[in-house]
């Protein structure tokens, strides 16, 4: 009577219709697999014509949220393509270029697969327009210049004979004296020390020259500041190539796949011919190709081992093949009914939620372990395959659903953050689990009855009987317990020592070529594939605030093109356009300049000496220089003088028409445009909508999460819609985070309601959550202790052990709720725990074989978190559950004993034996009824 009491008023209000879909299946059971069958044909199909791919990170953003609505307009007036770039380095700097200049070339070639080749800023046509750069008052000292010497320009060289050319200086000297202020023009100061001190010096050393015309010095000057520049670094021991890839290479699974592999081979063929110089690949496109590259390897096979893995686990665990096989089929058409569902529901997959068919497979396959293992632990019972099957589905049923539908709700409640990816997986990887508990629950019981409806029950497997493996730790349940709870105390010690890690290098694959060489980068150099981007259609805008991060400590440098295009000044234009027009006609060599007597230039310099004096005295400098240059004249023999002389003036005026040729180069009074700069480099910093883009560059390393964080603060603040890869990274970054702390807050409270429906009571929910309660706990404090950081790609473990954790404490539970009295957990539970929780760490721990450093880190905080719900559900829990039980006997003794002892004190009061017979019974029957009920009282649960 006791039994049966407890048995009836703990069976779950799931087990009556779980049991009638039962016998309905199992009356229909090729209806049910025709249904299951087709469904899945047509879901596949409607999948195959419908599903869409969307590889691009950007698609797993909230297309809403503020940081990417500007990273959205980025692309729309730049595109999204960014650089790959080639990296050539050798420890002589002279052999850089030459291969620069041979992989650029040899890219240009293959226009089909690379666009926007880079390796060279050249400026040719911003050099015929050099005038532009210079100053309005150097502009017109250079016209005045061209003015003064207009008769020469007009075909008068001999008016460069020296004598006329001091008789010209002298002019000038005596208009300054009818000056107010007697003061001596600069101009004609610096004109007339020049020609002094290079005739000075010619004298004394006919094999020098001194150019006297340092009037044209700026406006010939600034041709020097124009000029190409390769794209180096490291004093020319780096030199690098950028490259975009062509339009049709960015799209599939591998954007880009054909294009690096060719890209590759150049390479390679290249480094073959260049022995001394060492050629790498790196940028965003190739290491995010690398990655992808080396993860699908690695899920290939890992895949292979833990499918060997797997299947080794459950023909052990059941000891045969036949029902692990109808379990998969089972996990199959579950699958194909999600895909459908995908394809209606959503429509695509991203790259994070393609990750939801792995996920399946291991949440999903447990649902049909936990059946198959009640199933054969009755059918061994000597159950028929009908009965079995009906008081499988009662008993384990509701555990299957309570549990499924929690972890269901764990990935569902993901659904309503604002991180695009994580919710779209949410979703699907929720409707998918439940697709999996229909799977177990009806197309499974179905496929067993055809399977095993004329087998004797001593012809079915016997399963591993892990209960009775743990039973012997059960004999003191409240000192296993404790020792229990001490393990998971030591292991919480390290809860204080976990951390994030933002770095996302520190996912990627180890050894791969583009990694190391973007950490070289950012070692050695001042490159770096990422940087923050800042648009105006205003050209003074974008300078200014050049202006403003270059002041900022955690800025290193800046870059545009703005600078290159000079502002736009009709004064300037007007200076340069009578440039060009008066040096347009230039002979190819001068012609001959007549002599003038030495003695006669004497005479001159005198003159001028003297009005050099009156117009400024205190001059000293330049009259002592005349003074010896009258020295000269007359200690050189008049042969020798009149040589020196000549050869001085021809070279003068040479050296006037190289300069004039010069400057005519430089004089093109078009203003320069974009059209005069590289389109691989306008492209780069002019949008679709003439927007111009200044990129800057952390000082910092731009993947440590403290200097990035200060970084984005400092950009923040200069320009509010600044955007980029490393804004993008760090908001998306947060918003991963809130959004996963928000999805286990919705979790926890979906799961609570779920389960007070099902236990009704809040003490049977609290032991439900102990396992995975305990379970997160050691699980952080283990990768505290560990040193194993949580990380945007292990982050998505935490609904997974929300799940396991969970569905793991329900059956324990119900385990416990179908015993009549006492509790020792059943063969059927704790091998099916023991499976499912192996087969999970051997499907995601052959991850830790992997290169990839990001699965790597997945695979280990999977193995260690199933690890730890795995003790806490098989040993921490069940000890708790048995000492719990162990107290509700003894009180239900006590009770007994007393109501026995109060009976014998009052039997006396009654003479008809059937009388007493009857109160006794009676009293022993009421003895019970706390007993059927035990688990309410405060004293033992609250």
């Amino acid at each position: 009577m006791l039994q049966e009491t407890k048995s009836t008023n703990s069976k779950s209000i799931l087990a009556a219709p779980l049991s009638a879909v039962t016998r309905l299946t199992l009356r229909f059971p090729l209806g049910t697999l025709v249904l299951a069958i087709v469904t899945a044909v047509l879901s596949i199909g409607w999948t195959v014509n419908h599903l869409g791919f969307r590889t691009s990170r950007l698609d797993l953003l909230n297309p809403n949220s503020s940081y990417n609505k500007l990273w959205i307009n980025y692309i729309n007036e730049f595109g999204n393509d960014d650089d790959v770039v080639v990296v050539v380095e050798s420890s002589n700097p002279e052999t850089v270029i030459p291969v620069l200049k041979e992989i650029s070339h040899a890219l240009s070639q293959k226009k089909q697969f690379f666009r926007a080749v880079l390796h060279e800023i050249d400026l040719t046509k911003i050099h015929s327009k050099g005038l532009h750069f210079l100053s309005s008052d150097e502009l017109r000292q250079t016209d005045n210049f061209l003015a003064r010497i207009q008769p020469i320009l007009n075909g008068k060289w001999e008016l460069l004979n020296l004598g006329r050319v001091i008789t010209g200086l002298n002019v000038r000297l005596q208009a300054s004296l009818r000056q107010p202020d007697r003061h001596l023009d600069p101009t004609l100061h610096t004109d007339l020390a020049n020609l002094v001190n290079s005739l000075s010096e010619s004298l004394q050393h006919p094999d020098q020259y001194h150019s006297p015309w340092q009037s044209l010095g700026r406006s010939l000057s600034i041709s020097d500041q124009i000029h190409s520049e390769y794209l180096l670094a490291n004093e020319g021991r780096l030199g690098f190539v950028l490259l975009q890839f062509a339009e049709g290479e960015q799209s599939g699974f591998s954007a880009g796949d054909k294009a690096i592999g060719e890209l590759r081979r150049l390479i390679d063929r290249i480094q073959t011919n260049h022995s001394s110089v060492r050629i790498g690949l790196t940028g965003l496109p190739v290491m995010e190709y690398d990655e992808m590259a080396t993860s699908q390897h690695d899920m290939v096979y890992s895949g292979i081992i833990s499918l060997i893995g797997v299947a080794s686990m459950f023909v052990a665990g059941f000891g045969g093949v036949r029902h692990p096989v109808m379990t998969v089929i089972a996990l199959l058409l579950a699958l194909a009914w999600s895909f459908g569902f995908v394809t209606s529901i959503i429509g695509h997959l991203n790259i994070l939620s393609m990750s939801f068919a792995v996920i399946l497979i291991g949440l999903g396959i447990d649902f049909g372990i936990h059946y198959v293992a009640r199933y054969l632990q009755l059918r061994s019972n000597e159950y028929s395959c009908v009965d079995a099957l009906v008081q499988t589905s009662q008993r384990v049923g509701p555990g299957i659903i309570i549990g499924g539908v929690t972890t269901a709700i764990a990935f569902l409640t993901a659904g309503l953050t604002d991180f695009t990816g994580i919710a779209e997986l949410g979703i699907i990887a929720g409707g998918g689990i439940l697709f999996c508990i229909i799977a177990a629950l009806v197309v499974l019981p179905a496929m067993i009855y055809f399977s095993d409806r004329h087998v004797r029950h001593i012809d079915l497997p016997e399963p591993f009987h892990a209960g009775r493996v743990l039973a012997p730790l059960f004999r003191y349940p409240f000192l296993i317990f404790l020792l229990a709870l001490s393990v998971c105390m030591s292991f919480a010690s390290g809860v204080p020592r976990l951390h994030y890690d933002h770095n996302l290098l520190n996912l990627q694959p180890v050894g791969l070529e583009s990694v190391q060489l973007e950490r070289k980068l950012l070692e050695e150099t001042d490159q770096s594939v990422w940087f923050a981007l800042s648009m105006s259609d205003n050209k003074h805008e974008i300078l200014e605030r050049k202006q403003q991060f270059l002041q900022l400590s955690s800025v290193d440098r800046t870059e545009e093109i703005v600078s290159f295009l000079p502002p736009e000044d009709p004064a300037k234009q007007a200076f340069i356009f009578r440039i060009y027009q008066r040096i347009q006609q230039l002979p190819r060599q001068p012609p001959l300049i007549p002599d003038t007597p030495p003695e006669q230039l004497e005479r001159q310099l005198a003159t001028t000496e003297q009005l050099i004096y009156r117009s400024q005295p205190l001059l000293p400098h330049l009259q002592r220089e005349i003074t010896s240059l009258r020295q000269k004249l007359r200690r050189v023999p008049l042969d020798t003088s009149y040589s020196r002389l000549s050869h001085f003036q021809q070279r003068m005026a040479r050296d006037l028409l190289n300069r004039l040729s010069l400057l005519r180069t430089q004089a093109n009074p078009d203003p320069p445009s974009l059209n005069d700069l590289p389109p691989s480099l306008v492209t780069r910093f002019v949008g679709k909508n003439n927007h111009h883009l200044l990129k800057i560059y952390s000082r910092g390393d731009i993947w440590d999460m403290d200097e990035l964080d200060q970084f984005v603060s400092d950009v923040k603040r200069i320009d509010p819609s600044a955007t980029g890869k490393p804004l993008q990274t760090y908001f998306a970054s947060r918003q991963m985070q809130q959004s996963y702390i928000q999805a286990a807050i919705y979790a926890l409270i979906a799961v609570f309601i779920v389960l007070m429906l099902d236990f009704r009571h809040l003490g049977y929910v609290l032991l439900v959550l102990i396992p995975v309660g305990m379970g997160t706990l050691m699980m952080f404090g283990a990768m505290g202790l560990m040193d194993i950081p949580l990380n945007p790609a292990n982050m998505i473990v935490l609904p997974l052990i929300l799940g396991i954790g969970i569905d793991d404490g329900v059956h324990v539970v119900h385990d416990f709720r179908n015993q009549p009295s006492g509790y020792s957990l059943s063969d059927s539970t704790a091998t099916a725990i023991l499976l499912t929780s192996l087969t999970t760490m051997i499907g995601f721990g052959s991850l830790m074989l992997a290169s990839h450093l990001g699965l790597q880190s997945l695979g280990r905080v999977l193995t260690i978190g199933v690890s730890c719900c795995l003790f806490t559900s098989l040993i921490m829990l069940p000890a708790l559950l048995s000492w719990i039980s162990q107290v509700a006997e003894c009180h239900v003794q006590y009770e007994i004993e007393a109501d026995r002892h109060e009976e014998q004190s009052d039997s006396g009061k009654f003479s008809n034996p059937i009388a007493h017979q009857a109160i006794s019974t009676s009293a022993k029957i009421d003895s019970t009824q706390p007993r059927t009920s035990w688990l309410d009282k405060q004293s033992l649960v609250g």
